[in-house]
């Protein structure tokens, strides 16, 4: 049987199909991943329109379909070719989206290329020890001073701050209008005189999240993203894209996370009986999910995508959890040991979940149902955006934030 993922239309009757295709064939051939330094051949890939295939030509796409993305990655597929989102994960799948969407000219023309080549890494800094689901309640405050911004606050869970040469950053321009009207969304300098990084230190000994802290940090006004209190949309741009990035990955079959029970259930010497169903049951799961990501990557926009991201990483968190439970439960007594050598410290180029051993695996998957939007603020969006149910009582949505009590 034809596996649905991979199917590719009949060039003849696709013409933007087999023009990605050519496009793609000839970046392999001019430039040998293995003969070429990762930064280089990513430049030549965003300089051939194929690091986002539906932006428009010169920002570093084609202006077609979303979904034939997937024939880039087929025919990148093996050869060694870097992995750009591995290098730059929140600015490929967060970031970029972003400033395409609501940046000047300028701004797409400063920041897409070597965001995509992994030369300058971007972290979001969204989330504040007191707003965390509820974003829009930030406190984080930007005051106009001439032709710069004046930047005082606190983020936190700030994923690669460490790394980042840049961050996007949304704060209070107007305390007095109600909370989702009163922010704006702006690029910061993460090497701005008045930043400070802390490394946050997770439960697998790891520190890839950070709080941020701003004292004075002068941001210019040019390098604000959408108009003066205009943050809050913008910020849905981001955000809708971080679900998507998060969930919505298309691996091929049996790859990704399901590959970690398999291995753990081969290793723990092929046992039938409950666990051998329980890993079909994990399989079949995985596989509806990868083709549910596929048939909504066809639907796509381009910008601000639908609320089909939230599927996704909702439904892949909460699959995440349950297949490392079970590697770690197949494997025994062991599973409960670490690993040998014990677990990598915070590493300098660490950019994304690291799942090199089940162990670990299992710990950092206890996170993937909060980040990126907790599985109940999923639930919510899909069951207003959706379903069209009500939505969620929201007392405050039209009181000054000034007059909401914290």
């Amino acid at each position: 049987m034809t596996d649905v993922a991979t199917r590719t239309a009949d060039p003849a009757t696709d013409p933007d199909e087999a023009r990605v295709r050519e496009a793609a064939l000839r970046l392999v051939a001019d430039h040998p991943p293995e003969k070429t330094s990762p930064e280089e051949f990513l430049g030549a890939q965003f300089d051939a329109g194929l690091a986002w295939i539906s932006f428009r030509e010169g920002h570093g796409g084609l202006g077609v379909a979303p979904r034939l993305a997937k024939v880039v990655q087929e025919v990148l597929r093996g050869t060694g070719a870097p992995n750009a989102v591995a290098r730059n994960p929140i600015g490929h799948g967060m970031g970029a989206p972003t400033v395409y969407t609501h940046g000047s000219d300028a701004q797409r023309e400063r920041y897409l290329r070597p965001l995509f080549t992994g030369e300058e890494v971007w972290c979001q800094m969204f989330s504040e020890p007191g707003a965390g689901s509820d974003v829009a309640s930030l406190s984080t405050r930007a005051v106009l001073d001439g032709e710069e911004w004046i930047v005082n606050g606190q983020k936190v869970w700030t994923t690669v701050a460490h790394l980042s040469r840049w961050g996007m950053l949304v704060a209070r321009t107007d305390p007095d209008q109600p909370k989702h009207k009163g922010l704006t969304y702006f690029v910061v300098d993460m090497h701005a005189p008045g930043v400070e990084v802390r490394p946050l230190f997770q439960i697998t000994g790891e520190a890839e999240f950070n709080e941020v802290y701003f004292t004075d940090v002068r941001i210019p006004d040019a390098e604000r993203l959408g108009e003066v209190g205009e943050g809050w949309r913008v910020s849905i741009t981001t955000l809708m894209n971080e679900r998507v990035s998060i969930g919505g990955g298309i691996a091929a079959r049996g790859t990704g996370m399901i590959e970690i029970a398999v291995r753990a259930w081969i290793e723990a010497g092929r046992p039938g009986g409950a666990a051998r169903d329980e890993l079909m049951k994990l399989w079949a799961r995985s596989e509806v999910l990868r083709l549910t990501n596929w048939r909504a990557s066809q639907n796509r926009a381009v910008g601000t995508p639908g609320p089909e991201g939230s599927i996704g990483k909702s439904a892949g968190a909460l699959l995440n959890q349950a297949i490392t439970t079970y590697a770690v439960g197949v494997t025994g007594a062991g599973g409960m040991l670490l690993p040998d050598g014990g677990y990598p410290m915070a590493r300098p180029r660490r950019m994304a979940m690291d799942v090199s051993s089940t162990q670990k695996a299992f710990l950092r998957c206890r996170a993937n149902t909060i980040e990126g939007g907790t599985t109940e603020i999923m639930k919510n969006i899909l069951a207003e955006r959706v379903l069209g149910l009500p939505g969620d009582v929201r007392v405050d949505k039209e009181r000054p934030w000034t007059d909401v009590p914290r």
